[in-house]
């Protein structure tokens, strides 16, 4: 079968569940827990703790100017998602799991001026039905900490996945800033403040909704990230990360090599939150560097009395892809001459929002979201002209829509066992 045929949910469910149990590494978590069960001493307390939730978010976008100048107002149930976590032989073993329904609701995409990722430019793409599945093993002795994670999930590299930041709008350095949904791998070693992360996966990202990663290709590359909380609210990391042609599931197309550094802060009661990132995406064809793309991000949110208040600022270069007759659809794969340009985006997003709990576990977050896009050329002569192409080179998004969430809260994602500093 293609691997662009559509397929339906299950399928996709079905495909990755079977290529997860020929993986190496799920038998050796497989073994560690037979051991971890083996060495269990009756009268301990075993007791499993599960959790669960979903949330959801019913957003109205319009978007001026568009395309040619036109404007478009467009719905969607965005995020839809459903989650769960669980902790057995005494919080030694973590297993959690997400997936994503967007495959049924935003198979259009989402209007997003700007990102570009796996085959949709200016909308986002809906994330795949399973979004993560990851057994994790921990131990600690004394002041140090080891893990071993492994299943689908993020590679350790880079910050949080927006999904669990404060905008429903993804940043346009969502590919640049993180990779995820691969089969992954990692080692975390924690001393004190400092986690350092190993870990490899497949470079191949997803084609579709229910597509599988390709299982060729795995192990075929790696990251490392390096993690310093100096103090209990402050985060510091740096990472780099190797992927082996993102873009080509087969093989054979340019590889990435990227940088990210991000400082993170985070309170509770009330919420303080901040987060400040730089990464950077590098594009190779054997050893010869063909386009870089650099990005800056700040971004905060404050509770003030019964409303909560975030403002972002992105200054993120992309690559301007050849487009199919669908405008928001670009070549994938890509041959030599896909990427006609790059340009340069610059936005500034605020948001509002007032919290309601209605009842215990069910929340309800109603919001209105205002963003200001300016897009400019970087590269000339370019075969992309972002003001002919949009009818000009400032675009202001409006998105409002309610939030509704129900179960454990939604938490970090992109770090697992030592990492994730539960």
């Amino acid at each position: 079968m293609s691997r662009h045929e559509r397929i339906s949910p299950v399928t996709g469910f079905a495909r990755m569940i079977r290529s997860l149990r020929r993986s190496p590494a799920i038998a050796l978590v497989a073994g560690c827990a037979s051991i971890a069960s083996a060495q269990h001493h009756p009268g301990a307390d075993s007791a499993a703790r599960f959790a669960a939730g979903a949330h959801a978010i019913a957003l109205v976008t319009r978007q001026s100017p568009a395309l040619q100048g036109s404007r478009l107002t467009e719905g969607y149930l965005t995020q839809p998602t459903v989650m769960g976590h669980a902790r057995v032989w005494r919080d030694a073993l973590t297993l959690q799991a997400m997936l994503s329904l967007e495959g049924w609701t935003l198979e259009r995409g989402e209007l997003n001026p700007g990102i570009v990722g796996e085959g949709y430019i200016d909308r986002r793409h809906p994330h795949t039905y399973l979004h993560e599945i990851v057994a994790t093993l921990e131990r600690g002795v004394g002041g140090r900490r080891a893990s071993l994670a492994v299943g689908k999930g993020f590679a350790p590299f880079g910050t949080d996945d927006p999904m669990g930041r404060p905008f429903a709008k993804y940043p346009i350095n969502h590919h640049l800033a993180q990779v995820l949904e691969r089969v992954v791998a990692i080692v975390s070693v924690g001393v004190g403040p400092l986690v350092l992360e190993a870990g490899s996966f497949n470079g191949d990202e997803p084609e579709g909704s229910g597509d599988a990663p390709n299982a060729s290709r795995w192990w075929d590359s790696w990251a490392g990230r390096a993690t310093l909380t100096p103090l209990p609210a402050v985060e510091m990391q740096l990472s780099y990360a190797s992927v082996r042609s993102p873009e080509h599931a087969g093989g054979g197309g340019p590889d990435d090599r990227k940088w990210s550094s991000s400082m993170r802060y985070e309170s509770t009661d009330p919420r303080r939150y901040a987060l400040a990132e730089w990464a950077r995406t590098a594009q190779y064809v054997g050893a010869t560097r063909s386009f870089s793309f650099n990005s800056l991000l700040v971004e905060g949110e404050s509770e003030l009395g019964p409303v909560a208040v975030a403002a972002r600022l992105e200054v993120t270069e992309r690559p301007d892809e050849e487009r199919l007759l669908d405008p928001f659809r670009t070549l994938r794969p890509g041959h030599d001459f896909s990427i006609v340009g790059r340009s340069r985006w610059t936005i500034a997003t605020a948001r509002i929002t007032v919290p309601l709990a209605l009842r215990p576990r069910f929340s309800l977050h109603p919001f209105v979201e205002v963003a200001h896009h300016r897009v400019r050329e970087t590269l000339r002569p370019s075969g992309f002209n972002p003001t002919q192409f949009y009818g000009s080179d400032r675009i202001w998004t409006v998105s409002s829509g309610l939030r509704l969430a129900f179960g454990m809260p939604h938490r970090r994602m992109g770090r697992y066992g030592v990492a994730s500093g539960q």
